[in-house]
């Protein structure tokens, strides 16, 4: 890591939990110094590395938080992402996990039979299985989801991705992120 861009922020709320877990809450290190200078965050963190201008230096944050909590949306955005994320990435009908650049979405009950684009009828599918199913009811093509599907909670979608940590996890973050972390007794 030689450059400053190198050295993103992990970003909580007031309540030291972050932001998002899936994509993990990150500024880059000038958005987070601006918000130092604004008073707008606590340093809970830093790195080594250290900026300068001509009236001072400062140690780069790697963990800043909210002074004032965010409240987050309980009802999360309808998205194609966040129902591969509500699913957790895997084909509701063949039960297999995928990267999301090979899942599809697949409505349950097809669109030309009158199936709405909605949280209760869209589920993530592998692109074969969405060929399989085609436009057919499940119980037409014996291709019943996996979990039926459901509008979730915005911190059920937080759960679920605390399972997926990012390629790149300082150790300053560690504290707060809790993937695969055991509580002492």
């Amino acid at each position: 890591m030689a450059s400053a861009e190198n050295y993103p922020a992990l970003v909580l709320n007031a309540d030291f939990r972050p932001l998002s877990y899936f994509p993990l809450s990150l500024w880059g290190w000038q958005d987070a110094i601006k918000a130092v200078f604004l008073d707008r965050v606590n340093i809970i963190s830093q790195y080594e590395k250290k900026v300068h201008s001509p009236t001072c230096e400062m140690a780069l944050p790697s963990v800043i938080s909210l002074k004032e909590y965010v409240r987050l949306d309980r009802r999360p955005a309808f998205t194609r992402f966040n129902v591969f994320l509500r699913d957790r990435f895997i084909c509701q009908y063949c039960g297999d996990r995928f990267p999301a650049e090979d899942l599809t979405f697949d409505h349950v009950i097809p669109r030309s039979r009158g199936g709405r684009t909605c949280w209760e009828n869209i589920v993530t599918a592998c692109q074969g299985c969405n060929l399989t199913k085609g436009n057919r009811l499940p119980s037409d093509c014996g291709m019943e989801p996996l979990t039926s599907p459901e509008q979730p909670e915005s911190y059920k979608l937080q759960e679920h991705g605390r399972a997926f940590p990012p390629n790149f996890l300082h150790q300053s973050w560690s504290d707060f992120l809790y993937w695969d972390s055991e509580l002492e007794s």
